[in-house]
């Protein structure tokens, strides 16, 4: 019976930080949505039948999905060279993924578009190759984005990765080489189905964190690949219309929200059936 109380005293601490810092701010986000200029649902209304904000929905999506689906797929190439690769292999690929947590976000992306712009490095080398004759467009379309989001977010994909991995049964794996099946056959079909949960989890932190970035679609897009959170800033403090950006931002939860739930559901359908 004193274990109820001493656990309510050791998680009160943790669960008023986070009510303070989570949940009170979203309610008053929710407030905004109804009730600036004036109360109402009228917000709501404007954001899923306006073909400006629509148009950036689809953008966002169609961007985190191309995200999500990059970093899954290097995230595992990395993720396989660390787990079950040699010491160089491991050692390197441990680099590679620490190394990007020290540097910041904003000098990545400036040195991105220091790679990429009409002026940059990739085109000027390609041009004294003689591989072009003018300079590609590589920033300021969905293209940067999508490299600059893609190069952030593959660390966090490893992570989950990593986890599946380490926790396959080698067992599986050796009685599928002895029943003769190739090294081919075997990551394939045994391999990697294994390691579904791993690639679910992957691509469900990426996709969340994808939905809410600003930094590298302000610099890489240019302000020609809006998202979401780009837009939310615009209509805060360059076209105020707080009870929109209010709204927008409520989508945005709910729908980060719905496919936590959707996700999880489909990750565990033995827990959630019960």
């Amino acid at each position: 019976m004193n274990r109820l109380p001493r656990a309510f005293l050791l998680l009160g601490p943790l669960l008023l930080f986070l009510g303070l810092t989570y949940i009170v701010p979203f309610l008053g986000i929710m407030r905004w949505s109804v009730t600036m200029p004036e109360p109402g649902l009228g917000q709501y209304a404007t954001a899923i039948s306006d073909p400006l904000i629509l148009s950036v929905f689809l953008r966002t999506l169609r961007i985190c999905l191309a995200v999500t689906l990059f970093s899954v797929v290097g995230g595992y190439i990395v993720t396989l060279l660390w787990i079950r690769g040699g010491p160089v292999q491991r050692l390197v690929m441990e680099m590679c993924i620490l190394i990007p947590f020290w540097i910041s976000l904003l000098t990545r992306a400036f040195g991105w578009l220091a790679l990429l712009s009409n002026r940059g490095i990739l085109n000027g080398w390609l041009e004294s190759l003689g591989v072009i004759s003018e300079p590609l467009t590589m920033v300021r379309n969905e293209f940067g984005v999508i490299v600059g989001m893609t190069h952030f977010l593959i660390p966090f994909a490893v992570f989950p990765l990593a986890t599946a991995m380490r926790n396959l049964d080698e067992r599986v794996l050796l009685a599928a080489r002895g029943m003769g099946a190739g090294r081919a056959r075997v990551f394939w079909q045994v391999f990697m189905p294994m390691t579904a949960s791993g690639i679910l989890g992957a691509a469900l932190v990426v996709f969340v964190f994808a939905l809410g970035f600003f930094v590298t679609p302000a610099i890489l897009g240019g302000g020609r690949s809006v998202m979401v959170a780009e837009l939310i800033y615009l209509y805060i403090f360059q076209n105020p219309n707080w009870g929109l950006a209010a709204a927008i931002s409520v989508i945005l939860m709910l729908v980060v929200g719905g496919l936590m739930a959707l996700l999880m559901r489909v990750a565990n359908p033995k827990g959630a059936g019960q």
